[in-house]
This record gives C-alpha cells, structure tokens and sequence, in this order.
C-alpha cells in the first residue's frame, strides 16, 4: 500500500499506532511505523519485554526510511496465548505473525532472548529473512546461557530493594559511565504517554526463563548455513548473555560484521545508541 501525501507518515515509536492481528487462535499485539513499501524489519524483544521496551532512540533511526514493525510474541504484553516453553516454539509463532502480516521478505532486528529466537527462525526459514540484526545474544548452547535465569532473579532482587528497574542492573555496568545511561535509557522508555502495553506476568517470564535454559543447554545448530548479511552487536562486559558468545556467533556467520562497545554491558547497544543506530541503518541500506 503506498502512502499518499495526505497520509502522514509516522517515524516516531512514541506514537505508533498499536495494532493487533489474529492468527491460529493467537491475536498478537503490534505497532508499525516507517514508509510503507521495501523490506519491513521486524524488531523481535528481549526477555521480559513487551512493546514498551524498545529504545525509541534506536528505532525512529531506522524507521525514517524503513518500515518497521515490533510485536509482543505469543503470551506476551498485550497478545493472548501462552508463552511457549522453547525458544524453537517461539520462532515458529514469530514466523506465523510475520506469515500473518503477508510479509515473504524481512529484515530482523534481534536483542537477547529476540536472538536467540531469530537465529531458530533464519535457521529453519533462511528464505525469509534478507538481513538480520544479532544485539546482546548467544547460539544455542552458548556457554554460560543456562545462569541467565539466576542473573536475572538476582538483580530484580537487587533493583526491588533500590526501587529501581531492574535493567539498569541487567543491562548496564554499575559505574560512572553505566548508571546514568541506564537512568537515560529507562526514561526514554516512558516517552509513549498512550496506548501503553500491558505488563509481563510473573508466569509468562518464568517460563521464558526456562526456554532460556533449555536454550543454554541445547545442541548448538549450525550456523554457517545463516547466508543472511548479518550484524552483531554487544557491549564488552555483558553479565547476562557473556559478550564472548557475540565473538562466537561472528565466528560462526560466515561473512558477518561484529562490535563490541567499550565499558558497557547486555545494553550496548542503547548506551551507544547515537554510534550504533546509524551503523545499523547503514547495515540494512547496503
């Protein structure tokens, strides 16, 4: 559908439009935003994240010139269902949202969890996918996945006695430079006022958590097969998916592009948000 001049077009997250599609018996929860028309990216969220959670600061970037659309997966934020206990389940209904929207060509965008469940997707549907985005992520049996989960309760504890978000735990290095990118990141958060998504149960995210260790605990797959033009992304000093399995996966994508950004955790990429949105954007323009 081509948008025509009296049809503005929406380029900031804060105030894209929430809609939502049923599929299967799942209507899953959505916001899109971006000129229509060229390959859509598809931005896949981290563990415990809903809509609400991408940083606008990394995707009005891209959605300038690309249409962009994010989605809550199955069980999650505002879409119905239950959460799959398996990251390869969770492709499968990414796949069929995608399938859903009459999409046969995307560009991932991928962050934690959301990679791992983008590498099951390229890996079983390589046809798909023509770019893919890999920040803050790990392959299937990366060393040290499987304690994710107690990383995680560790800090919610952590940030509950602080009254705090327990991002700014997960995602940032506690020092001079982390604390107030993650104070920075949490606020930018909060600059959609309307249409908010709603929050993640405690069951949803403990059964992600458990898809997680299977994840840690699984048969790495094959990933030279990946033919996509891939981009990896990380900070230097990620405690919840160890920066060294980025090395890893660039080791194992033949042909992808890899960095690492200095004194900073699992939230590089938004503690960098003004150098990495524009490699990003220049990466899918390619």
């Amino acid at each position: 559908m081509a948008t025509t001049s009296n049809d503005p077009v929406v380029t900031s997250y804060a105030k894209a439009p929430a809609r939502t599609i049923t599929v299967g018996g799942v209507t899953y929860a959505y916001r899109e935003l971006g000129p229509k028309g060229g390959i859509p990216v598809v931005f896949f969220v981290h563990l415990a994240g809903n809509l609400d959670n991408w940083d606008p600061r990394v995707i009005d970037p891209i959605a300038k010139e690309h249409h962009v659309i994010a989605f809550d997966n199955r069980g999650v934020g505002a879409s119905t269902g239950q959460v799959p206990d398996s990251v390869e389940a969770m492709a499968d209904d990414a796949y069929t949202f995608i399938r859903a929207l009459r999409l046969d060509k995307v560009d991932i965008f991928s962050f934690s969890l959301g990679g791992f469940i983008a590498q099951a997707l390229v890996v079983k549907h390589p046809e798909l996918v023509r770019k893919l985005v890999l920040t803050g992520t790990g392959p299937a049996g990366g060393k040290d996945i499987d304690k994710v989960a107690g990383t995680t309760y560790y800090d919610i504890l952590r940030a509950t006695l602080t009254r705090s978000d327990p991002k700014e735990f997960l995602f940032f290095n506690r020092n001079a430079t982390g604390k107030p990118a993650a104070r920075a990141f949490v606020n930018r958060l909060k600059e959609r006022t309307i249409d908010r998504d709603a929050p993640i149960t405690v069951k949803a995210l403990q059964t992600q958590l458990k898809a997680i260790k299977k994840w840690g605990r699984s048969v790495p797959a094959d990933l030279s097969k990946i033919t996509a033009p891939t981009l990896i992304a990380n900070g230097d000093n990620d405690r919840m998916v160890p920066s060294v399995l980025s090395e890893d996966l660039h080791r194992r994508i033949p042909g992808s592009e890899l960095i690492i950004f200095p004194d900073s955790g699992h939230g590089g990429i938004f503690q960098f948000h003004d150098k990495f949105a524009p490699i990003a954007v220049q990466f899918l323009d390619r």
